[in-house]
């Protein structure tokens, strides 16, 4: 009985955080470049040192990010960019490293920074990149910034930067708590590849399936709700067994 509830009572706490990423999952429906996370649920032993593993308890573990592209959405800004198809937008985290990203949300800050819709700077090809005063900004499919500076005629186009674009391995990279997917094994920043392409007034949205998550949701809570039952049978399975001993004894 012992055994059982062991069994109960960790599938039910690992229930609970299942659900936890289904609900996050959920939640970024409509969040603009969002990869949803897979999540799978399996026994483990437990390991006594040199004995032998006589228990085993459940364990829900997040073991990829699925890398489906989202659909495009037309928005029309100039500074909406989404990535054709495989691929990254390079910016600069809140830790200051190189990060990754398909949200292409984009503005320009009150000092002519280029951020993405959270605040974090655009990497260029030396570093975040800064736009002057201009008159209309252009960003091309390879990530090129033309501009045509404040107060200048049209036919005056300068460009300024490019944007960082990489196309690494999705085997080789991890989405961070702060949704920024960075490299497993960090061995220097990932070189821009000229091969990804980006599409300019369109951005890409989440990869959730809202259907599919919700179901997943009351399934498992279908789930727990059967651990905490098999908790309480165990409950009064031990009550009965002590009461039969008191009573021979």
């Amino acid at each position: 009985m012992d055994k059982a509830l062991y069994i109960a009572m960790t599938g039910a706490k690992h229930n609970m955080l299942a659900q936890v990423s289904h609900s996050n999952n959920l939640a970024n429906v409509n969040t603009t470049g969002f990869k949803a996370d897979f999540e799978q649920a399996r026994s483990m032993p437990v390991l006594y040192g040199d004995g032998q593993p006589t228990r085993a308890f459940a364990l829900v573990e997040r073991p990829a990010t699925d890398f489906a592209h989202g659909a495009l959405n037309e928005t029309g800004r100039d500074l909406d960019v989404a990535v054709e198809s495989d691929g990254f937008i390079a910016v600069q985290g809140s830790d200051g490293q190189e990060a990754y990203t398909r949200a292409g949300s984009l503005y320009i800050d009150s000092v002519g920074m280029l951020r993405t819709g959270n605040g974090l700077p655009v990497m260029g090809n030396g570093g975040p990149i800064a736009i002057p005063a201009a008159e209309k900004i252009e960003i091309a499919f390879d990530g090129a910034i033309t501009i045509v500076p404040l107060g200048g005629q049209v036919d005056a186009i300068a460009q300024i930067d490019r944007i960082k674009l990489v196309n690494p391995d999705p085997d080789t990279m991890t989405k961070s708590e702060d949704g920024l997917f960075r490299q497993k094994n960090p061995e220097g920043e990932l070189p821009p590849d000229g091969a990804v392409r980006i599409i300019s007034g369109f951005l890409e949205a989440s990869n959730v399936n809202a259907v599919n998550e919700l179901t997943s949701i009351l399934s498992l809570s279908r789930q727990y709700e059967m651990q905490v039952k098999m908790m309480q049978t165990v409950k009064e399975n031990s009550e009965s067994s002590a009461s039969l001993l008191q009573m021979n004894g």
